[in-house]
């Protein structure tokens, strides 16, 4: 019994002196990889420290993993990002800060690559909790700006998530949260995505807050172009009207100065001063707008000879109306009563009715011809303006 007692006390610290050397030189195996004079020396390291202890439990071991997924190197697969991502996470025992590193890493690349976006979204919401745990705690090793930029990074992924997921509404918000604390630009991109999707199912609210911040900061034509239809869809036309305008500098588009035009119409109304701008969009739709091109005529018509008090076209049209009028009675009446007469057969009375009755007729006549002249030349003066309008457009 004493024998078998010292033979399993001798094995006990043979193998305990074989795993402290173990330990021993995966510790300092791990040392020498990360105090590596370059990060491709670093690398190298660090996979053969995997080669080596493969399938032993190391101190180390997860560190290992985590450095490889977040370290960037020449070659690095997205495959390999997920694949050290995942192992460093499943080993746990990483600090907050090297774990909110590889949190970022795997769910960005899910997210990028359409894949595990549920688990994405999970990493992201970790990720959050961890940063709004910590970012009022002291500490030396890292910064409550450094969590602020782990949450704008967390909320990124997680709307890189959601849309993904089909959830325009949600990734909406993330990318909102992020823009705030990261103020990066590149996420207004993100938010035109989202905004046309939540645009095509005619949420249109939560389109305008998506196309502000994009129509304000990068200011490129569908920004602002979209931006502009959600306010006129909700009912904002004065403000829609400033950002329709600032879409048609950026680019002549027809179905822009369709809604300018528009606009203006309804503003000559209580402001008569715009109606020349309006008729100028609506004349540019009327060339640059296939499908609004009739109605943009009409409207550019409409305005043109109703609203220019000068042009007085609307009373020139009654005014023939009733000369022509007066023209029609007054032949009818000559040539029921003097048609097939001969002058002689006329007595003094009935030549003096004729002869004033011709009078009126060819008095009637002039004045129609003298407003059909007008009428004539203030359509010229339409037909210059379209002209004109062609002329701007280069549209021969």
């Amino acid at each position: 019994m004493k024998n078998t007692f010292l033979t399993m006390l001798t094995l006990f610290l043979f193998t305990s002196i074989i795993l402290s050397a173990q330990t021993n030189n995966a510790n300092q195996d791990y040392i020498k990889a990360m105090t590596a004079s370059s990060p491709q020396q670093q690398v190298k390291l660090l996979k053969e420290y995997l080669v080596k202890y493969a399938g032993k439990r190391t101190q180390y071991g997860n560190f290992v993993y985590a450095n490889l997924c977040i370290q960037p190197y020449a070659g690095k697969t997205a495959k390999e990002i997920i694949d050290y991502g995942e192992k460093a996470l499943a080993l746990d025992g990483l600090d907050d800060f090297t774990k909110s590193r590889v949190l970022i890493n795997v769910s960005s690349v899910y997210s990028q690559r359409g894949q595990n976006l549920d688990k994405a979204k999970n990493y992201s919401l970790q990720l959050i909790q961890i940063a709004e745990a910590n970012k009022s705690k002291n500490q030396n090793a890292t910064t409550p700006a450094q969590w602020d930029k782990f949450l704008g990074a967390a909320y990124y992924t997680q709307g890189q998530a959601l849309e993904k997921l089909k959830d325009p509404r949600g990734a909406l918000n993330s990318y909102i949260n992020s823009y705030k604390i990261l103020k990066n630009p590149e996420i207004a991109k993100n938010m035109k995505t989202v905004g046309k999707t939540l645009y095509d199912f005619k949420y249109y609210k939560d389109a305008e807050k998506a196309f502000e911040l994009p129509a304000t900061t990068l200011k490129d034509f569908k920004s602002l172009a979209f931006y502009a239809k959600c306010l006129y869809k909700n009912n904002n036309k004065n403000e829609a009207l400033k950002y329709f305008k600032q879409a048609y500098v950026k680019q002549t588009s027809g179905e822009i100065a369709f809604f300018i035009g528009i606009i203006l119409v309804e503003k000559a109304k209580s402001d008569p001063s715009v109606f020349q701008e309006a008729i100028k969009y609506l004349l540019d739709a009327s060339f640059l707008s296939a499908a609004n091109s009739t109605k943009a005529m009409e409207l550019a018509e409409s305005l043109f000879f109703t609203s220019n008090k000068d042009l007085m076209y609307n009373e020139r049209i009654k005014e023939l109306q009733k000369r022509s009028k007066k023209l029609e009675d007054a032949t009818n009446s000559f040539n029921k009563k003097y048609g097939d007469k001969a002058e002689e057969d006329l007595s003094d009375a009935e030549m003096k009715e004729m002869k004033e009755l011709l009078a009126e007729i060819e008095s009637e006549k002039k004045a129609i011809l003298k407003l059909e002249a007008e009428q004539k030349d203030t359509l010229a003066k339409f037909n210059k303006l379209i002209e004109e309008t062609k002329q701007r457009l280069g549209i021969k």
